[in-house]
């Protein structure tokens, strides 16, 4: 299956089962949410309507929604994480049960994917002191005959130290070498592709949990990580949708494996997070966009490359894939290009400035904490500036 049929045969499957389709999403948090930076997860916008709230679409939904997680930010360049990536999701707001959820679910993974019996295992909440084990997930599984294992805090989701929370299933795909064995605990070879998160519970500030007004269900399964298993990829970087960019760097700029996976996420990052309307900046949303083109620009810097050579294929790829060239798409693709580029010219001027002060640098003063503070404070030398001269 290629990206599109991917996400054709999930939304179908439930549009076929009565939820609606949710429609153009961005980055950016609902108006008002502080809580994050970015949209990290699908129920972000959704959180009005899991507590209660009446959704102008009804009480089933489906839909793709974009995130981006800086907390495995130096993850990223290994086989699964990346910075910006979307996620397949599923709603119900009040409607349908954990059981009835679980068996989509698991229909969907082997009719709609061709998934195996064999290839699947969960893991389910197991208790603690303040809620019970989730049995009906667990029976759910078991009559469906589905392995389970059954977990502590690995298996309960929050979105925070307050607000919804409750008992989520996990669901592993076996694909280690060999026939499956072993729990997803026990081998790495089983790995996560789809939560279903039991929304029961509101967290107060105190720790203790209520009940919500009422039982939602959140699904989240991620689209690039499905696809490694779809098409058969080591990983996230070789799926289809990710193809212009393995064609092209490689041809731009000589790196090896882990600098080429972060150049391609970061950059493919940034084009993302300017299209939906940021800029870089020394704080807040800029500057995690500043931080990834940065950390671009550093790798290439020191083997005396630029970003000038990208090709405008790439720009026009990743924005036509997120929806982010519209009517407009020639003044899209100049916008983004030249906030890559200017960034570039600032980053220049930024090294510049701070090889002349570290010349003056006294060579028996250390570069420590307080130092680097310093130069950051007093002369807008970045800690990555300093660490990139020094090195």
């Amino acid at each position: 299956m290629d990206i599109h049929e991917t996400v054709r045969t999930f939304t179908d499957f439930y549009r076929d089962h009565g939820h609606e389709l949710l429609g153009e999403n961005t980055l950016m948090p609902p108006e008002g949410d502080e809580s994050v930076l970015f949209t990290t997860s699908g129920m972000h916008h959704l959180t009005p309507f899991l507590l209660g709230c009446t959704h102008p679409q009804g009480r089933r939904l489906t839909g793709v929604q974009r995130c981006l997680r800086t907390t495995d930010l130096e993850e990223v360049g290994d086989r699964s994480h990346l910075t910006v990536f979307e996620m397949l999701g599923s709603w119900s707001l009040g409607d349908y049960g954990s059981g009835q959820n679980l068996r989509w679910g698991y229909r969907l993974l082997r009719e709609g994917f061709g998934l195996r019996p064999e290839q699947l295992h969960v893991t389910v909440w197991g208790g603690d002191e303040q809620v019970g084990p989730d049995t009906e997930s667990l029976e759910t599984w078991q009559d469906l005959g589905v392995p389970v294992e059954l977990t502590g805090e690995e298996n309960w989701w929050s979105n925070g130290p307050i607000g919804p929370c409750g008992p989520d299933s996990e669901i592993f795909v076996w694909t280690g070498p060999g026939e499956p064995c072993g729990t997803p605990s026990t081998n790495p070879g089983w790995v996560e592709v789809w939560n279903h998160v039991m929304m029961r519970y509101q967290r107060l500030r105190d720790g203790c949990l209520i009940p919500l007004p009422q039982r939602s269900i959140d699904t989240g399964m991620g689209l690039e990580r499905l696809l490694t298993i779809l098409q058969h990829t080591d990983s996230v970087h070789e799926c289809d949708i990710f193809q212009p960019w393995q064609q092209t760097i490689p041809t731009l700029w000589p790196l090896d494996s882990r600098e080429h996976r972060v150049v391609v996420d970061h950059l493919r990052s940034s084009i993302v997070i300017i299209g939906d309307g940021v800029l870089p900046s020394s704080n807040g949303r800029g500057y995690v966009l500043r931080r990834l083109l940065r950390r671009v620009m550093t790798i290439l810097w020191r083997q005396g490359d630029v970003l000038d050579d990208l090709p405008s294929g790439l720009y026009e790829h990743t924005l036509d894939h997120f929806g982010r060239l519209g009517h407009q798409s020639d003044a899209t693709l100049e916008h983004v290009r030249r906030v890559i580029l200017e960034e570039q010219q600032r980053f220049s001027q930024t090294l510049e400035r701070g090889r002349k002060l570290l010349s003056r640098w006294p060579s028996s003063k250390v570069l420590d904490e307080e130092s680097l503070r310093f130069l950051h404070e007093t002369h807008g030398i970045p800690r990555e500036v300093v660490e990139v001269l020094t090195a």
